[in-house]
């Protein structure tokens, strides 16, 4: 075909329509002011991330011509931005900044809102669930409806974080109550979907997720959609359907990658991971693993990199690179055990803070209280002496008051450092107060010559069950092993939980030989264990030993625990449920299973 006949012709009518959609882009433009733009900025955010940064970049060039509350919005855009590209420890630290300098009430709102994630993906816990506080405390005084209605999804996020799922349940609950348009009702059901999903209550077709999916696409919002339909694939993989699971995230996939959302991108890769690996297929499930760990977010340990780690080191235990395998399985073991760690640590902040609020209002209704006694006595004083008698009552019924509130403080106070001791789920020593006791224990057998010996033990496949079962059943689990070691202890023995399924066991005055077989005694009654009634009465699991002597690694704590570490993987590596030493030349398995 002639060149000069056609396309010439074809061509000049594209650019002419190009120059003219261009004219009625800069018309519409010139018509928009700088507060539509924030505006519609604020809708785009996750609806149509890359749309949202090129508008940032147009407000920035007009940014000498803002005023000081827009400047103030434009910030927040800018720090919101850094907190859902995963860069959580700048978006706080520019949201603090706009904090202290905004008079703004609702931008103030919207940034304590932002800030709660970002504290908490940066292990800020007991900030971010002060910041909750301060939120549902001011909610009275918050005349957005949107920021009003954040707060409490935001709320209902954090307690769900801190495993109280009753109470996340009903501050979602009340946010889908206040209101009902499309894009509330996507990120309220999305919220209610994780908590249940946490909470071991979500089925995979339960209708609300398709009801949360259908709003979410209503109003064109991606990051939200798959985050429910994270919550969904998640119940699928529970429910051991790789098949749909693979379905339904492979009909996403870039579209999840397109959103540049950390948390997104992370999980759909990672449960994708999961499902090839199921099918077989090692190759895809490896990339999609490491994809996972490069997407996620930038903290240190976050629950899909410890999935995708625990992915690679299967892929590499069965194609037979046993050092791969050692080498990623110590990652996911780092991962699993930092992630179970902030669990722990997200829970204890809750408390912490739920506490101090606690204290200020017991303070704040005594020093009412009191006022009002001294604002009595006062009248009271002024009148005749006969109404002296009364005043003098009513100041001794206030120094009562005062006393007992005093008293209650102090026994809540004690109560808090008990707790501060004690593993919440299974009532030993937790991980700091078993290292303080321990080392003392050491130093006194030290000086003394007295032998002594440390076990430390991991349940096998801990996560399987968590995986298979639920989180109730894998807590049930925990105890259960707990109370077959505690039958087998001395009082003198120390008894702590290191973090997760992981335990140590000081043995004062004990021979590496007895301890070995006190450990063995242990395994085995873990492995017999069963306990009816609770929500892991059919679940059988076996746990692995490994054992250290002053003798052979002398009284230094951190020592012996590494020592006992090394022997743990020996005893992992041999094929778990066994008790393995640590000796000087090399670690070697000194007790088999009785039953493999």
């Amino acid at each position: 075909m002639p060149v000069g006949t056609t396309r010439r012709p074809a061509a000049f009518a594209g650019r002419l329509l190009a120059a003219v959609a261009l004219l009625c882009g800069c018309c519409c433009a010139i018509a928009e002011t700088t507060d539509e733009l924030l505006q519609r900025a604020d809708r785009l955010k996750t609806g149509d991330n890359a749309a949202f940064q090129t508008l940032l970049g147009q407000l920035d060039a007009q940014a000498a011509s803002l005023t000081p509350v827009q400047r103030d919005w434009l910030g927040y855009f800018h720090a919101w931005q850094l907190g859902y590209a995963g860069h959580n420890a700048e978006a706080l630290s520019a949201f603090e900044g706009l904090i202290t300098r905004s008079h703004d009430p609702t931008l103030l709102a919207r940034a304590r809102i932002s800030m709660v994630d970002d504290q908490i993906n940066t292990l800020h816990y007991v900030d971010a669930y002060t910041t909750v506080e301060q939120l549902l405390e001011s909610l009275p005084q918050i005349q957005d409806h949107y920021a009003h209605y954040a707060s409490l999804t935001v709320a209902a996020a954090a307690f769900n974080a801190a495993g109280q799922y009753d109470l996340a349940l009903h501050y979602v609950d009340e946010a889908l109550a206040y209101d009902h348009d499309a894009r509330a009702s996507c990120i309220a059901l999305t919220r209610k979907a994780i908590i249940l999903n946490k909470a071991g209550k979500l089925h995979a077709d339960d209708a609300m997720l398709r009801e949360g999916i259908d709003a979410c696409e209503r109003i064109g919002d991606p990051v939200w959609g798959n985050l429910l339909r994270i919550q969904q694939a998640q119940a699928l993989v529970a429910a051991g359907d790789h098949a749909a699971t693979m379905q339904l995230l492979a009909a996403h996939d870039a579209e999840a990658l397109a959103t540049r959302d950390a948390e997104v991108m992370s999980w759909f890769r990672a449960l994708q991971a999961r499902c090839l690996l199921a099918q077989g297929n090692l190759d895809k499930a490896r990339e999609y693993a490491q994809s996972a760990i490069d997407h996620g977010i930038q903290q240190a340990h976050s629950e899909p990199a410890a999935n995708a780690y625990e992915t690679l080191y299967e892929i590499a235990k069965r194609q037979g690179h046993h050092e791969d395998a050692l080498g990623y399985y110590e990652k996911y073991a780092a991962a699993d055990k930092g992630y179970l760690n902030d669990v722990s640590a997200r829970a204890l902040a809750y408390q912490m803070v739920r506490q101090q609020v606690l204290d200020k209002k017991r303070e704040n209704d005594a020093l009412a209280e009191k006022n009002k006694l001294l604002q009595l006595q006062g009248e009271v004083e002024s009148k005749t002496a006969q109404n002296r008698l009364l005043a003098i009552a009513l100041l001794v019924v206030g120094l009562c008051a005062i006393a007992l509130w005093a008293y209650r403080v102090k026994r809540s106070q004690l109560k808090f450092q008990k707790l501060a001791r004690r593993d919440g789920l299974t009532g030993i020593f937790n991980r700091q107060h078993f290292f303080e006791t321990a080392q003392d224990t050491l130093r006194y057998g030290a000086r003394n010559s007295r032998e002594a010996s440390l076990l430390v033990l991991d349940l096998d496949h801990f996560k399987s069950v968590n995986d298979m079962h639920g989180h109730a059943a894998g807590d049930a689990v925990l105890k259960r092993a707990v109370h077959a070691c505690q039958a087998r202890l001395r009082s003198i023995d120390l008894f702590g939980r290191l973090g997760g399924e992981e335990f140590a066991i000081l043995l004062p005055d004990c021979s590496e030989a007895t301890a070995v077989e006190r450990a063995d005694e242990m395994r085995a009654a873990i492995a017999g264990a069963r306990r009816t009634g609770d929500a892991a009465a059919d679940v059988q699991v076996t746990a692995s030993f490994g054992v250290a002597s002053t003798r052979m690694c002398g009284y230094n704590l951190p020592t012996l625990l590494a020592k006992a570490d090394q022997a743990l993987y020996v005893a992992k590596n041999a094929g778990r449920n066994r008790v393995a030493t640590f000796q000087a030349e090399t670690v070697a398995p000194t007790a088999s299973p009785s039953a493999a």
